[in-house]
């Protein structure tokens, strides 16, 4: 009987000890921030080494930005237009578009596509320093490692991701104009003032807002995950798998808190 009740305990133990893994890993996170906010206000102020941060988060990801945004607009806009068609509302392709684009997949694309690209380079960079012992190093000859390595990549990529997700939603709107007007054959005037009547400011700012935290966040994960690297070369790749998965999930996970908490105070 013993042996039957310590058995049906197992999974238990399993949930409980993956509940208190997570919660103590939120933790770490927390306090890791709480760094990098406390060194981001204390000099030295390293410009340069933010502007490097700021050209391989921004420039180095538009080509991928550029292609996403386009091809996103495109397919939407023939996806809704095919079910515009069906009610005879052709006209409000473009405003759909648009409204989805920039709430949503703008902000949410461009980080996906920063996290796979820049997420997992400051995970790989930091985690080779790491276990090479550069990091102990610089802590050795009394350079703060979260000075130098870590805040400037967070703020590289709070400042650059919505500066991407502004290049997606001109370059998705020009994807769905081609499309719509262009090869489908919409009008253009109705195409256009659909979207002037339907869309206001806070469908923009909606976006820039999210785009600015899920830049923090994917930037964030990247490095805690490269600077608490361990176990050599596969400590590495771990954690730059994990980067990458963890910031996209926490791409989605925050998109859904961020539109509750942004649709309370939205226009009527």
């Amino acid at each position: 009987m013993s042996s039957f009740v310590s058995k049906a305990r197992v999974p238990f133990e399993l949930l409980g000890n993956l509940t208190l893994d997570f919660f103590a890993e939120v933790g770490r996170v927390a306090q890791f921030f709480g760094l990098v906010v406390a060194r981001s206000l204390t000099p030295p102020y390293r410009w340069r080494l933010l502007l490097q941060q700021m050209e391989f988060v921004g420039f180095g990801s538009i080509f991928i930005v550029l292609l996403t945004g386009f091809f996103t607009g495109a397919v939407f806009t023939l996806q809704s237009a095919q079910a515009f068609a069906r009610v005879g509302m052709e006209s409000m392709v473009g405003s759909t578009v648009l409204l989805a684009v920039a709430r949503e997949l703008a902000p949410v694309l461009t980080s996906l596509m920063v996290t796979g690209r820049v997420g997992s380079a400051m995970a790989t960079e930091l985690g080779t320093m790491r276990v090479t012992e550069q990091i102990d190093a610089m802590e050795v000859m009394a350079v703060d490692p979260i000075n130098y390595l870590v805040v400037p990549r967070v703020i590289a990529g709070a400042v650059m991701v919505p500066c991407l997700s502004v290049i997606f939603l001109v370059v998705a709107t020009i994807g769905s104009v081609l499309v719509g007007v262009g090869i489908l054959g919409i009008d253009e005037g109705a195409y256009m003032a659909r979207i002037e009547w339907f869309l206001d400011p806070f469908d923009f700012t909606h976006g820039l807002y999210k785009a600015i935290f899920f830049g923090l966040i994917l930037a964030l994960v990247g490095c805690y995950k490269g600077y608490n690297a361990n176990g050599g070369a596969r400590g590495v790749g771990m954690a730059t798998t994990q980067a990458v998965v963890i910031g996209s999930i926490s791409v989605f996970v925050f998109d859904y808190i961020l539109t509750s908490i942004l649709l309370i105070g939205a226009p009527e």
